[in-house]
């Protein structure tokens, strides 16, 4: 006998990281070191998302 693949599966697997990012739910992962921007005064994070590679800046 072979065996049965459920498709539902396959699918969701596929699809998994394309629809969380595109709908704005992004695996934000700090990246980098950090740097202090002297006009504000605050640490600057260079956040990078790991499924998109999406990168965005963050003041802490």
């Amino acid at each position: 006998m072979s065996n049965v693949i459920s498709l539902r599966k396959v699918k969701q697997k596929r699809a998994e990281g394309k629809t969380l990012c595109s709908s704005g739910f992004h695996k934000w992962q700090v990246s980098g070191e950090r740097k202090f921007d002297v006009k504000r005064g605050k640490l600057v994070s260079l956040e990078r998302c790991t499924r998109c590679k999406q990168e965005r800046t963050r003041l802490t």
